[in-house]
């Protein structure tokens, strides 16, 4: 009894430990953003005066609320997208024989061990030659088709019975009906999952926004607070901490939202 008693306080201090090793940067970045410029420069852990004077010039220096707009309206054509495409494909997976289909499948799924950075390239000559460099559909489009998110659906429209399926088309319910009164509602779960991954890591992105746009009008949050970065000098380390915090701000109300409905689909695609 001691035994177990004694292992479980230090799992429990591991925990505390590596929880404060994981969170330290996201709370020094918190207590700068709060500081002066003199208590940055003198190494003060903690600031004498709280102010808000950083976030202030945070959104008077560069357009911040546009680009969090920017960095919204992506973000969420590229999770409908992702939302419309996967369902579509898994259903096709799953309710449609054709010749070739699990081959096809496995095809498709062998996609993912395929680094995005080696397709960049190709991507990038497609959307400039659709002429479409510098506007929302050429920052979202080469991400509506995700491997991820169709392996996820298919896994569980599987556990839909095909009888019910065989009873649709008795009744005269066709493919597009059945779909959707059928099948998303059941694959709600996995549909709110893929929605919050895919918006997570849509707003996150930098490197194809980056090489996608030359207009700050439609430029993302990632890359004007990395232009905010360069733009000021080391005494304004606060203004640059209270930026990168907005910019985080959304993604972890998503997260806490939406944090049980992701860890349940992940844990649900995992075992079917």
């Amino acid at each position: 009894m001691t035994m177990s008693i004694s292992k479980k306080l230090v799992f429990y201090l591991l925990l505390i430990v590596s929880a404060l090793l994981l969170f330290a940067p996201a709370i020094v970045a918190f207590l700068m953003s709060f500081m002066s410029s003199q208590d940055i420069l003198t190494g003060k852990i903690l600031p004498e005066t709280w102010t808000l004077d950083n976030y202030i010039k945070a959104f008077e220096r560069f357009p911040l609320f546009g680009y969090l707009m920017n960095s919204f309206i992506v973000s969420l054509l590229i999770t409908l997208g992702q939302l419309l495409l996967s369902s579509m494909a898994a259903y096709a997976f799953v309710f449609l024989e054709f010749k070739g289909r699990d081959t096809l499948f496995f095809i498709f799924i062998a996609t993912m061990m395929i680094p995005f950075e080696a397709s960049i390239i190709p991507n990038f000559q497609t959307i400039r030659g659709l002429d479409l460099l510098n506007t929302y559909t050429g920052l979202s489009l080469p991400f509506f088709a995700v491997a991820f998110g169709t392996f996820l659906l298919r896994q569980h429209f599987k556990q839909i019975p095909k009888e019910l399926k065989e009873a649709s088309e008795i009744t005269g319910m066709g493919d597009v009906k059945f779909y959707l009164t059928v099948v998303l509602p059941v694959a709600k779960t996995s549909l709110v999952t893929l929605g919050v991954y895919g918006f997570l890591t849509s707003w996150n992105m930098y490197l194809w926004p980056l090489l996608s746009t030359t207009d700050d009008t439609v430029r993302t949050v990632q890359i004007g607070l990395k232009q905010l970065q360069s733009q000021e000098q080391l005494n304004e380390w606060g203004v640059i901490m209270a930026g990168g915090l907005i910019v985080v701000l959304p993604t972890l109300i998503l997260l806490f939202l939406g944090q049980k409905k992701l860890q349940k689909g992940l844990t649900e695609g995992a075992i079917k």
